[in-house]
């Protein structure tokens, strides 16, 4: 009985089709998964999830949020949020207390701790982002952010606060809800 062998040759990656390749929303949402891929992987090389990251970023901006709040803004189901944030304060990068508005409710603070492992998080999103964008120059990198903010503002607001204000009234907002 004789073996079969098989080719192990590299194969290229199948090229898309012409009509997805010239979708602007197919190549968004494919660069986003490999985008955001790659932030999961190097976020949890250090230990972190990618969440952790978004929640003190949130957090770090002045707002004592309430967990609902928190939920809302970064369209988290509340009972994954409750897991994330036990994990945050097993750590010591939150604090949780009750509302003194309404006892019904906690409210969240980012800590000292908090704020330096954000301050490690953002140096490796940032060598990410780095990475990711180098194909393109910086103007090209500016122009992309400005039209994403374009259709942010347009699709998700809450993606862009664009001025003083409106970052002020997402702030008050996540106080209240």
């Amino acid at each position: 009985m004789s073996a079969v062998v098989f080719d192990e040759q590299p194969q290229p990656a199948p090229a898309i089709a012409r009509e997805l390749a010239d979708s602007t929303a197919y190549l968004l949402v494919s660069l986003a998964v490999g985008c955001k891929a790659l932030a999961v992987a190097r976020v949890a090389d250090a230990g972190f999830e990618l969440y952790d990251y978004s929640v003190l970023a949130l957090l770090s901006e002045g707002a004592r949020a309430t967990q609902a709040a928190i939920a809302d803004a970064l369209m988290l189901d509340p009972s994954r949020l409750v897991a994330l944030l036990d994990s945050l304060e097993e750590r010591g990068m939150i604090v949780r207390q009750r509302d003194p508005q309404d006892r019904r409710r906690h409210v969240v603070s980012i800590t000292a701790q908090g704020i330096a492992e954000l301050a490690k998080m953002r140096r490796i999103v940032n060598a990410m982002e780095e990475e990711f964008f180098s194909p393109l120059t910086a103007d090209e990198r500016a122009t992309l952010q400005r039209l994403l903010v374009v259709l942010a503002t347009e699709h998700d607001p809450r993606c862009c606060p664009l001025n003083e204000s409106a970052a002020a009234e997402l702030a008050a907002q996540l106080r209240r809800t």
